[in-house]
């Protein structure tokens, strides 16, 4: 890549390499998460970690409609006292299964985002995430890593940069956010 045309070109190029029916499933299983009245929690590293808050509050509050359940949505990244007592004490590969064992209920959704797919806490949450009876979901990049064969849906940015991934995944969670905002009332 030697420009700023040439980026946006390899980005484009990548959505075009996007399965876009693990993305309209992310979307289903989210709009039964919200009807069900489940939580659902984030989580993530670094870029991550951020595309995780990110969209929980676009979920939060973005998605509102009259009528309509709001959504239960945690991004665990967000509580800092939380996550370096259980770095301090247990260890960083703990942050995000120990809080999230303390506050999910089987039923609920656990929304994993990590480039590499081998970040040994995201591992470990998605690994209590389905010893608890959560349904799993990951964001992943690379060659998805670890995590693409410990969740239930993996959606695949088939790409090696960091910066890509995370430009992909942080829009996706957009379009998401719009699909949600456009379904209508069931009943």
């Amino acid at each position: 890549m030697n420009s700023v045309e040439d980026y946006f070109a390899m980005q484009a190029q990548l959505f075009s390499q996007l399965k876009y029916d693990s993305v309209n499933q992310v979307i289903a299983r989210l709009e039964r998460a919200r009807g069900e009245g489940r939580r659902i929690f984030l989580f993530g590293n670094g870029g991550s970690a951020a595309t995780a808050s990110h969209f929980a509050c676009d979920l939060g509050k973005g998605t509102i409609q009259p009528a309509r359940p709001r959504f239960k949505v945690i991004a665990l990244a967000d509580s800092l006292p939380t996550l370096t007592a259980y770095a301090n004490d247990s260890g960083f590969d703990t942050i995000f299964a120990e809080p999230l064992i303390s506050l999910a209920q089987p039923g609920d959704l656990a929304i994993a985002f990590s480039g590499s797919g081998n970040s040994p806490n995201v591992v470990r949450a998605v690994e209590a995430a389905r010893k608890n009876g959560l349904a799993t979901i990951a964001f992943t990049g690379f060659d998805g890593g670890k995590i693409k064969d410990r969740v239930e849906l993996n959606v695949h940015v088939p790409v090696n940069s960091f910066p890509q991934i995370e430009d992909v995944h942080l829009m996706l969670t957009h379009v998401i956010c719009e699909m949600l905002k456009l379904r209508h009332d069931p009943h």
